[in-house]
């Protein structure tokens, strides 16, 4: 994370907030994700805490900076019912493939280490993990959702994507935020529009840090 936070110097995706890239609705969607407190809705507080666990682990942040609340994220998608649209064969509802998904992860490492997943080492919770991805975890908790069906279409997948829909991933990757009302023009290869962030180029970054500011 702190490499990709260097290569677009002193660029803030919220110092567009009063700019002429985003207007009251995009401001609005924005507010409402940043107010997000981190505290579960729908998940207790035990599946709440192997949530931020897991995250973390997926998902590591530098500690310079406040962090991306990915498991209240994760939780506020289940809670106001929030779904893909669609499911995979094999896979349960969104909000229930998570509650039986940390439900198996918890007695798999309940069996084997004799702890919740989230008081293990990080060591413990990447080896479990790691089995979960490649389909070798086989606790009778996880009934008929493959663990590795589990990491992949929902676990592994919204932790990802709640991370990078926050303003705090949006400035580490040099995205601009929604495209609402200005839009963006130029799309080709190596092409930005002047209100899009600066790549620092072979480490001389004084030229990107003089755009990033002037940035709205």
């Amino acid at each position: 994370m702190h490499e990709s936070r260097d290569r677009y110097p002193e660029y803030d995706v919220l110092a567009k907030w009063s700019g002429p890239s985003w207007n009251d609705k995009t401001r609005e969607v924005i507010a409402r994700r940043l107010s997000i407190a981190p505290e579960p809705r729908y998940f207790t507080r035990e599946e709440y805490e192997t949530v931020v666990a897991i995250a973390n682990r997926i998902v590591p942040q530098p500690r310079d900076r406040p962090p991306v609340p990915i498991a209240a994220l994760v939780d506020r998608k289940l809670d106001d019912l929030i779904m893909d649209g669609f499911r995979r064969p094999g896979v349960p509802r969104d909000a229930d493939a998570w509650r039986l998904g940390l439900k198996a992860l918890n007695a798999e490492a309940s069996a084997a280490y004799g702890q919740r997943f989230a008081a293990l080492p990080e060591g413990l919770q990447d080896k479990l993990l790691r089995a979960a991805e490649h389909g070798e975890l086989k606790a009778a908790e996880w009934c008929e959702l493959r663990c590795k069906d589990f990491f992949k279409h929902r676990m592994g997948r919204d932790i990802v994507l709640a991370y990078y829909a926050h303003p705090t991933a949006w400035s580490e990757i040099g995205w601009g935020g929604p495209a609402s009302p200005r839009g963006y023009v130029r799309l080709d290869l190596d092409e930005r529009d002047p209100w899009e962030a600066a790549e620092t180029k072979d480490g001389h970054d004084a030229a990107a840090r003089r755009s990033n500011r002037r940035v709205r």
